[in-house]
């Protein structure tokens, strides 16, 4: 459980993809922040934009964080949307167990959205790898 006042757990997942010792389905990374395929995804196309400064939620991220990962989101949504073909972009983040968070190290979502294409259940099952790197081709062709 991921509660609000927890201090930040350097052994985290996303932590790890940061250091290198956990592989990730990279599509952009600067020197402030990283986006990655999401391994459980909620509908194709679904990916991740991180800070790599250490922060738990979004009520724990330094301002000067919160700029560049706005700015990653941003960039890499569109160009899930183009990649997608989707006329929407949902973008989400959750603070704490409560609200959903499922990893302590803050991060945004990234769905492309069309009608009448349902969400999956969140964080439950992994995706087929090959078909997950195809989409990252895709999405990584129109960054």
């Amino acid at each position: 459980m991921i509660k609000l006042s927890d201090p930040y757990d350097e052994n985290n997942i996303f932590a790890k993809i940061l250091r290198g010792e956990l592989p990730s389905l990279k599509l952009y990374e600067d020197e402030q922040t990283l986006a990655f395929m999401d391994i459980m995804p909620q509908v194709d196309g679904h990916v991740l934009v991180i800070p790599k400064t250490p922060a738990t939620h979004l009520l724990t991220l330094p301002d000067e964080a919160a700029g560049p990962l706005l700015i990653t989101t941003r960039k890499v949504a569109d160009a899930v949307r183009k990649a997608m073909g989707a006329e929407g972009v949902m973008i989400a983040q959750l603070s704490g167990s409560d609200a959903g968070q499922t990893v302590p190290h803050i991060h945004m979502h990234i769905l492309p959205r069309q009608s009448g294409i349902d969400l999956a259940f969140h964080a439950r099952d992994i995706a087929n790898m090959d078909e997950l790197a195809l989409i990252a081709d895709k999405i990584k062709a129109e960054l």
